[in-house]
């Protein structure tokens, strides 16, 4: 078990720097989680403060579920906590729970009526599998506004926050980052095809197939991409690891 918190360490920072890499964060603000395996309430986070491009293992604490830390030399951001922790407990396949301003999923949420349109292949990953909250509420320094937005996410894998960001959940730590990505690609190449007309909409019947052969046929090479991505760190900047 101890080499199975080491290694979801090791993932957590490189999703870190992987997300600093491709400008999914912000510096040093935004929040990544991860429900620490065999644990309850037991969740790994960033500590604060760490420019993520920078972010080591050894930097990654562990915290409670009253958002003590039990290992680690720094505290809990006040709204990572407030956000992560009842989206954790509210559905239990949110084992990772990666929350961003990412500058094109963050614009959509900023547009009346923004939506993830069924008419790119990297759309159709999430099809049926997206919640939008539409009332923002200030900064999240109450966990009751945590589980608001943990009820208006619900099962699904994707939630845009309003006039906020994104919150992407998963499993494990390599899908989500997988998923937080795609995510990205998605609602940037949206922008792009907009400028240029009206987009041509994938029929429903195939967009629902496209999503099944998602979950059903491309997800076990989620984890690959994200092998990778963790492959140029360790040439480029090993001491992710540390």
């Amino acid at each position: 078990m101890t080499n199975e918190i080491e290694q979801a360490k090791i993932d957590m920072a490189a999703a870190f720097r992987l997300a600093a890499r491709y400008k999914l964060e912000e510096g040093i603000d935004n929040h990544f989680s991860y429900a620490m395996p065999g644990k309850d309430e037991r969740y790994l986070f960033n500590t604060y403060g760490k420019h993520w491009s920078k972010m080591k293992a050894s930097d990654i604490i562990v915290v409670d579920g009253e958002g003590n830390t039990i290992d680690g030399k720094t505290k809990v951001e006040r709204s990572a906590f407030c956000i992560h922790v009842p989206i954790h407990k509210a559905n239990a396949d949110a084992r990772a729970v990666f929350h961003t301003h990412m500058p094109y999923a963050t614009a959509l949420s900023m547009v009346a009526d923004g939506k993830l349109e069924a008419a790119e292949q990297n759309a159709l990953r999430f099809y049926n599998d997206v919640a939008y909250d539409m009332e923002y509420n200030g900064l999240a320094h109450d966990p009751a506004e945590g589980w608001r937005l943990a009820e208006v996410m619900g099962k699904n894998r994707v939630l845009f926050m309003a006039n906020h960001g994104v919150t992407v959940v998963g499993k494990t730590i390599a899908d989500t980052f997988s998923d937080l990505y795609f995510l990205e690609r998605a609602c940037h190449v949206q922008y792009l095809a907009k400028t240029w007309g009206k987009l041509h909409m994938v029929n429903p019947q195939v967009a629902h197939k496209t999503k099944r052969q998602f979950d059903e046929e491309a997800s076990p090479y989620f984890p690959m991409f994200f092998d990778a991505m963790k492959a140029i760190l360790d040439e480029e900047e090993p001491n992710y690891r540390h």
